[in-house]
């Protein structure tokens, strides 16, 4: 069932949200050759911590950090490590944040000072993606308008839209309904509603879609161990559109 939430309810999400969005703000300018995923996550706690709020992916269903922190052919739930980040990689930082009982999501990808060309084009399509994917999140239109931007503006550059790893409605719990894929087809899915809030975040590969875990039980790899990456925000439907709650 989903849980359609008041305007009282999606201003107290959006403060979480903004936390989160405080976490991406900070982080961006650090995020150089010789960084390690840990102070990453050191970084993300005490801002998060700062606001009174709790990094809610710390001990959710045994995972056991605060942030996922997920680089190069890592799809997500890639555990932070004291290796230091090189030049070329790419990484993707995600983590939600409880604030007053009510949880903010965003995960983004960040360039490790130079990368490849063909890097930089993996980040801008899914940067894109994520934007189309907003723009077609209007009431009255259905999940499948949202979906199927996504997936036909990556596989028109020959990339992969991962299948196994679903979006998800927010609210005073991390997976609400819906959840679902981004693939799809226009008008198809469920009907978009005022007050409905959740996440859109495509992650798209270089390659196939296909992953593996990883012994650890979280880490998401491609398959083929080329590249991933995710951009991630948590929107809530209102009359007038889409709002980004998790703006930077």
């Amino acid at each position: 069932m989903v849980i359609l939430k008041s305007k009282h309810e999606i201003e107290a999400i959006r403060k979480a949200c903004q936390v989160v969005a405080e976490c991406h703000r900070t982080i961006a300018p650090l995020i150089q050759p010789g960084i390690t995923t840990n102070e990453i996550e050191r970084i993300f706690e005490e801002i998060i911590l700062k606001h009174g709020a709790k990094p809610y992916e710390k001990g959710y269903k045994g995972y056991p950090y605060a942030t996922c922190a997920s680089v190069n052919d890592v799809i997500a739930h890639g555990f932070p490590n004291d290796k230091p980040l090189k030049e070329g990689d790419i990484v993707t930082i995600d983590t939600v944040a409880e604030l007053d009982g009510w949880l903010g999501d965003s995960a983004w990808s960040y360039a490790v000072g130079k990368i490849s060309p063909t890097a930089e084009k993996l980040m801008r399509v899914t940067k894109e993606c994520l934007d189309l994917g907003i723009a077609q999140a209007q009431p009255g239109n259905r999940l499948g308008d949202v979906t199927s931007a996504i997936q036909q503006h990556a596989e028109s550059h020959g990339f992969g839209v991962v299948r196994d790893l679903l979006a998800h409605g927010i609210g005073r719990d991390l997976h609400e309904e819906p959840t679902y894929m981004h693939v799809g087809k226009p008008g198809k899915g469920l009907r978009i509603k005022e007050g409905m809030v959740f996440t859109i975040e495509p992650m798209i590969t270089e390659g196939a879609y296909s992953m593996t875990i990883d012994p650890d039980g979280w880490t998401a790899r491609t398959r083929d161990g080329k590249l991933a990456a995710q951009y991630e925000h948590t929107i809530a439907i209102t009359a007038e559109g889409p709002q980004i709650l998790t703006a930077q």
